[in-house]
């Protein structure tokens, strides 16, 4: 870099204008791209001796970047280098890692911007270095290929069925024998699944080097009104520790739900018609005490039950949430509004009358606890059954909180979302149905 650039980098907002007089056109189009300057340390590569560099942080921290901006590096300084990059779908590599608003091409300057052949799954740069596309829902097609350098994006939502992504990782890193010193960048959100944790483990001999932040690390480049959106949605939950803090949340042993269950269900995209849709509500005691959880959800035609929102209050008078079930209800267009009556009996019926006498109630007792009740739909989620459409950050907290003995060990009091997904799921999916029947008279 020239020493009027190095200059511009650390002058004071007053002496930026004079001193970008004394740049050259070529050196003012090149300001720009000079990541070292802007980047935050924790956004540059580790110095030493490492094999993989896992950055592993919340969303919005700048994973993304730094993950392009190495790659970029390693291209024009190794003519020679044949880069990997690796995400979840070929998909999501083109749109993030190659033509994203933070991928490669984005961050790469216009003069030295490499030649993307979409057709061959091949970035060609100016250097002569070379990267191509690899999806981890194909891990057999890294069987075969060498390379020197791989950049892999997002491995904790890499495919878990079939070992897919442990299956992808292994076949990379047996063809990472081209070069020198061969290594690969790790850029992903953290979640408790067995390739990330299997990461986590290297870090003792020194292979693996790993970089933690969190959202707020990059605020001076987010919206405000994304850093308080996401503040007031998730704030306090484990979610928020995960998604947001760049925290590895440990699942608890012995719960009915783990979290990597729960990811390898999320389904945030097209999904077929509702057959039906029911909202579940497990009323609290008082109107100071617990939450009302108001689940909605749905059964498709494709005969996986689907957890579609969750409008679940707390703090609520009965009149609050009462109308809150009924505008659940009008929203969904519910076919059933499932109650549990334990807590009330009468009253529930009546407050939720009192909302909407339309509503096509049934009130449902319990017999056992709240544990007890969960283990059945707790199988519906092992066996593939059911789908979250979404995240649900406090929902999904209370669901790994709840205990095969019969206990709960989440947050709160009282597992009252989770209550009422379980009425939902089980009127959905569990209920018996009468069959017509020929008596003998």
């Amino acid at each position: 870099m020239s020493e009027p650039l190095e200059c511009l980098a650390r002058a004071a907002s007053d002496q930026s204008a004079q001193l970008a007089g004394s740049l050259t056109a070529e050196e003012r189009c090149e300001f720009v791209y000079h990541w070292e300057l802007f980047a935050r340390p924790s956004q540059l590569a580790p110095t030493g001796e490492w094999r993989v560099w896992l950055v592993m942080a919340g969303r919005g921290f700048g994973k993304t970047r730094a993950g392009a901006e190495w790659v970029r590096a390693i291209a024009e300084n190794h003519p020679e280098a044949r880069i990997a990059l690796v995400s979840a779908s070929l998909g999501e590599a083109r749109a993030v890692m190659v033509e994203g608003e933070s991928g490669i091409l984005a961050c790469t300057p216009p003069e030295r911007r490499p030649v993307f052949e979409p057709s061959l799954r091949r970035l060609r740069f100016p250097s002569g270095a070379q990267a191509f596309l690899f999806s981890a829902l194909e891990p057999e097609a890294l069987r075969g290929p060498q390379h020197s350098h791989a950049w892999c994006d997002e491995i904790g939502k890499w495919p878990l069925s079939h070992q897919r992504a442990t299956r992808c990782w292994d076949n990379l890193l047996m063809g990472l024998r081209l070069g020198r010193e061969q290594r690969v960048a790790v850029t992903t959100t953290p979640r408790p699944v067995p390739l990330v944790e299997r990461l986590l483990r290297q870090q003792e001999d020194g292979a693996t080097i790993v970089t933690r932040g969190s959202t707020f690390d990059n605020k001076a480049n987010l919206p405000g009104r994304f850093l308080a959106a996401i503040e007031a949605e998730f704030a306090g939950s484990q979610l928020a520790r995960q998604e947001i803090g760049g925290e590895l949340v440990s699942d608890i042993e012995g719960a009915l739900w783990q979290r990597a269950l729960i990811e390898t269900v999320r389904d945030c995209g097209e999904h077929p018609p509702h057959c039906r849709i029911v909202v579940a509500v497990d009323p609290p005691a008082s109107a100071s005490g617990d939450e009302c959880g108001i689940i909605v959800a749905s059964l498709g035609t494709d005969g996986l039950a689907r957890v579609l929102a969750d409008c679940s209050l707390g703090n609520a008078s009965p009149e609050r949430w009462a109308e809150a079930v009924a505008v659940a209800a009008e929203t969904w267009q519910a076919d059933r509004v499932v109650a549990e009556a334990n807590q009330g009996g009468a009253m529930v019926e009546t407050v939720l009358r009192a909302a909407d006498h339309a509503l096509p109630l049934r009130l449902v007792h319990a017999s056992r606890g709240k544990c007890a009740r969960a283990e059945p739909v707790a199988a519906l989620y092992g066996a593939g059954k059911v789908r979250h459409h979404g995240f649900f950050a406090r929902l999904e907290d209370q669901l790994c909180g709840m205990m095969l003995g019969g206990e709960y060990a989440g947050p709160g009091r009282s597992p009252d979302r989770a209550d009422a997904l379980v009425w939902a799921l089980t009127e959905l999916m569990l209920a018996r149905v009468s069959k017509p029947r020929v008596r003998q008279i």
